[in-house]
């Protein structure tokens, strides 16, 4: 009775609509959250001081030790988008091509790429306030503008699913659609290559890069997906596609963001590795293969994944050493795989 009451009360201080406008889910566990928030409150008020002094006097971010360090410890929201602008190149590209942007939503039309892109405004985050139509601003517009300019930048790639979710949390964190564009670009052009064009390699690449690295780090694992037939595809796409969004919870996906934009895709790999490690004796109980789904859904909720600090430090520890010289004679080797089978 004790533990309803808690929850109770934590269900009336913690607000229903989370910072970002997500509405929290119906099981979501209120007394958990504010137990960990109160905690995580303070790593903020403290990361936020250290960042100010960092930041002070304007200027963009550049790479360094210092800044690499200080965004594994998370980025305070109200720096955020400063900081990816600068460490992802995206703040050089925007300031060396003034009005750019502008240029390429009044330039050319394309009734194949607006209407796919407008198939799916209405299913990008209906669970978030800001994202409706009665929302005053609706972001469906700075949405559609971002993803329209980015399908004529970049004809080979045009507009693919799963874009909408990632320049959906771009225009969350920037409130900038210019940035939210410039950011886009980094990530599809740059930090994630053949993400999304047609034939989609880069993605089912790195897919396949996942199941060499559990071969060699969780054999297990491997050998119980291989036994079942399971292809990473059918558990684990979403985590590359939408990278985590609607994976995860959304301040630990910004806090892997933070990660990704300032070292590059193989942070996607740590998370995926520690999510596995960590769960590694419930999915080895796995019988089937919808069971085997099931616990893949399992893995990005509760604690764990909500504990975005404590997780950020996991995936730093837990899957050991991934050179970037490793991951790129694994991909060589993936690659050259996937084009053989045609």
């Amino acid at each position: 009775m004790e533990a309803a009451g808690r929850a109770q009360a934590a269900r009336g201080r913690v607000p229903r609509i989370d910072p970002y406008g997500f509405e929290r889910p119906e099981d979501f566990d209120y007394a958990a959250y504010e137990e960990f928030f109160s905690t995580y409150l303070v790593i903020l008020t403290r990361r936020a001081i250290k960042w100010s002094k960092l930041l002070k006097g304007g200027g963009g971010v550049q790479k360094s030790v210092t800044v690499k360090r200080y965004i594994r410890k998370g980025v305070p929201l109200e720096h955020r988008a400063r900081v990816w602008m600068g460490v992802s190149g995206a703040q050089t590209r925007m300031d060396r091509n003034p009005g750019y942007y502008q240029r390429l939503l009044q330039g050319e039309q394309s009734a194949s790429l607006e209407e796919a892109i407008r198939t799916d405004m209405n299913r990008t985050f209906p669970d978030n306030v800001r994202f409706r139509k009665d929302a005053e601003p609706c972001l469906q517009g700075p949405l559609y503008n971002v993803l329209l300019a980015y399908g004529h930048h970049n004809h080979d790639v045009g507009y693919c699913q799963g874009m909408n979710f990632i320049a959906g949390y771009l225009i969350l964190v920037t409130k900038n659609e210019e940035e939210a564009f410039w950011l886009l670009d980094a990530l599809v052009g740059r930090i994630l290559p053949d993400y999304y064009s047609p034939s989609m390699l880069g993605l089912k690449t790195d897919q396949e890069v996942l199941g060499e690295l559990v071969r060699l780090k969780l054999p297990a694992v491997a050998a119980l997906m291989d036994g079942h037939g399971v292809l990473w595809t059918l558990v684990a796409s979403r985590w590359f596609i939408c990278l985590f969004v609607d994976v995860l919870p959304v301040e630990t996906v910004l806090r892997v963001w933070d990660c990704l934009f300032s070292e590059g895709s193989k942070i996607i790999f740590r998370v995926a590795l520690t999510l596995l490690k960590h769960h590694q004796a419930s999915i080895l109980e796995a019988t089937s293969v919808p069971d085997l789904c099931e616990k893949f859904k399992e893995m990005t909720r509760g604690r764990f994944v909500t504990e975005c600090h404590t997780f950020m430090q996991r995936i730093f520890s837990e899957p050991g050493s991934l050179s970037r010289a490793s991951i790129a004679r694994l991909r060589e080797r993936c690659r050259a795989r996937l084009l053989a089978q045609g």
